[in-house]
């Protein structure tokens, strides 16, 4: 049986979408965010304090570079899901991973300055990760994905 004549598995029902909306909202905004911190964008990053800068920008590559899995993974990861591909499991999973990963950096890195109601985000991020990553597996369980 080619692609052309398999079936196309369960029809997604409107949850898909409204999951898919809000996915690639959030996560844009997390590589925009991204973006705007790694170009040093000056207008961006006024409102925050210089002592908050400067621990970001002294921190090294890798740091960085979980950063830039989860966001981007969760970006792509929606991407997928909105297109129905399995491919979203393992962009989600990559994204959640580097969620926790950077989360314990966070709360265990004894000189990072703290914000004002910043206590909570990082478990936000996580939670939301998990989320679309326990969502995508369920859509693929149900056939939506191939």
């Amino acid at each position: 049986m080619s692609d052309e004549t398999a079936p196309e598995g369960v029809k997604p029902g409107w949850h898909l979408w409204l999951v898919g909306a809000l996915g690639v909202l959030w996560n844009g905004y997390g590589c925009f965010d991204f973006t705007m911190t790694v170009t040093r964008n000056e207008a961006y990053l006024k409102p925050y304090p210089p002592e908050l800068l400067a621990y970001w920008f002294a921190m090294p590559w890798w740091v960085w570079a979980i950063w830039a899995v989860g966001v981007f993974g969760g970006l792509l990861g929606t991407a997928a899901l909105l297109m129905r591909r399995s491919l979203a499991i393992p962009l989600f999973t990559a994204s959640l991973l580097a969620a926790l990963v950077s989360m314990v950096i966070g709360l265990t890195a004894m000189d990072a300055p703290k914000m004002e109601g910043g206590e909570i985000f990082p478990f936000m991020i996580v939670g939301i990760a998990l989320g679309l990553l326990a969502y995508a597996y369920w859509q693929l369980r149900r056939g939506v994905l191939r």
